[in-house]
């Protein structure tokens, strides 16, 4: 990837108030048309998003848009939009004890909206604690989704079954995390109190200790900054057994996505860790260790990224995909979507932007490192919000092109004529674009810095 060491963010926001003018309109036209009937809205095909049943993960990003686009525009209507689509759609999510996604779609509704509260940019209206207890309940039932193993510790298990662990699970820790701080356990048999902050701490180091690489040794792909999808347990015995993959194309590859999940995941919660008193009580948590390998496992598969990507910053949906063969030199030269050999993935691309953003500020803007992770994460961003991966034609329902879903199922809409998808768009990639143009956007006026956890001394 070629860094542009002289883009500011001030260059930056034309963009973002283009991609916003071109957002609302799209916004509300998908709720105009969704009909909730078919599930939630995953990805489009040829330009109309459509519904795929494997878990109804994305529904909460749909809102979550809504409530996003609030938060930039100051447009109320937005805001009532998302508030009564939350209230009217989301409980089941609180409550579904299926799914390893609780981070997903509830910090995308109530987490915003609870956020939002406590920046003082909406009132607290009568009766609407119920962001806070819906927090607490997600993050309690995400808890229990638990698998022990034989050192003692656990992790969240994937819908998979309690053998497998899933890099993006990282992200669901938040809600485990603001839980924790909003004063919630999780109540075992027996009324043992068990600590939210413990399992999620312990989910985290276990995905940095199976899931990343760091050039050790472990096996003959071991590639510093390297993420494996997902990583399986024997439970009979809770020891480690080997690398796997749902998503991406082998288990000694890295699916891109997957890596940009391990990416943000891991420095939202150094954001977090960081943000904390000096003497906030961590029960049997190691905090010194925690953030050593929070920092190590977002510091590794940032440069892993920034080697394995196109010069603009925009992946591959998997750096072992079999077409790449056809296309040596494609570190060398910007992305090309429309190329006949393997898809890009424009998703991966803007949650690992956030993740360098947010790299860069826990390193330090004045030190090379934080200075280059944050010019490499507004490359991305650059990129992103302009043709070809800002959706502009306003007669497609998406707002970032190019993302796909499940290559090795072959899910993705391919336009005739063509050999791979492209031209596309997806509900966690447009949640994340917005997510990530509010947070410049914030940074760039001077606003509140965008946490999941908003105010601690509020909380």
């Amino acid at each position: 990837m070629q860094i542009d060491d002289a883009l500011t963010l001030a260059a930056i926001q034309p963009r973002l108030e283009a991609f916003f003018a071109l957002a609302g309109p799209k916004i509300r036209a998908l709720e105009d048309s969704w009909d909730p009937k078919q599930g939630s809205p995953v990805f489009t095909a040829a330009g109309r998003y459509t519904a795929r049943g494997w878990t109804e993960w994305t529904q909460g990003f749909q809102y979550g848009c809504q409530i996003l686009h609030f938060d930039a525009t100051g447009d109320e209507a937005f805001l009532e939009m998302g508030r009564r689509n939350t209230l009217l759609r989301m409980a089941p999510h609180v409550s579904h004890v299926g799914v390893h996604d609780h981070g997903f779609n509830n910090l995308s509704t109530y987490g915003n909206l609870w956020r939002l509260e406590k920046e003082g940019r909406i009132p607290a209206r009568d009766g609407e604690a119920y962001h806070a207890l819906a927090i607490k309940l997600s993050g309690a039932i995400q808890a229990a989704r638990w698998s022990g193993i034989a050192d003692g510790s656990g992790f969240i298990h994937s819908f998979n079954g309690p053998h497998s662990l899933f890099s993006d699970t990282i992200r669901s820790c938040r809600i485990l995390m603001l839980a924790h701080l909003l004063g919630h356990v999780l109540m075992g048999e027996g009324d043992r109190s068990i600590s939210l902050f413990e399992r999620a701490a312990q989910h985290m180091i276990n995905t940095a200790k199976y899931n990343v690489y760091y050039g050790e040794g472990r096996d003959s792909y071991d590639v510093p900054g390297r993420v494996v999808h997902e990583s399986i347990f024997n439970m009979k015995d809770g020891n480690y057994r080997c690398p796997s993959t749902q998503q991406g194309y082998t288990p000694f590859s890295t699916w891109t996505r997957g890596l940009a999940w391990v990416l943000l995941g891991a420095a939202e919660e150094l954001e977090l860790l960081r943000s904390l008193p000096a003497g906030y009580p961590c029960g049997n948590v190691d905090r010194n260790a925690l953030s050593e390998a929070l920092l190590r496992m977002a510091t590794e598969t940032a440069e892993f990224y920034l080697e394995n990507t196109a010069r603009d910053g925009i992946p591959f949906w998997d750096t072992g995909a079999p077409g790449l063969a056809h296309l040596p030199n494609y570190t060398e030269e910007d992305a090309q979507p429309d190329n006949p050999y393997e898809p890009l993935d424009s998703s991966a691309a803007v949650i690992a932007a956030q993740g360098l953003l947010r790299l860069g500020c826990l390193c330090g803007l004045d030190t090379p490192d934080g200075q280059a992770y944050w010019q490499a994460g507004l490359t991305v961003a650059n990129t992103l919000f302009q043709a070809p991966f800002l959706s502009e034609a306003p007669d497609h329902q998406g707002l970032l092109l190019h993302s796909v879903y499940h290559r090795p199922n072959g899910w993705d809409y391919i336009p005739p004529g063509k050999c791979v998808p492209h031209g596309e768009s997806s509900m966690w990639g447009d949640y994340h674009a917005m997510e990530l143009a509010v947070y410049l956007k914030r940074l760039h006026e001077g606003g509140p810095y965008l946490t999941f956890f908003g105010k601690l001394e509020s909380i």
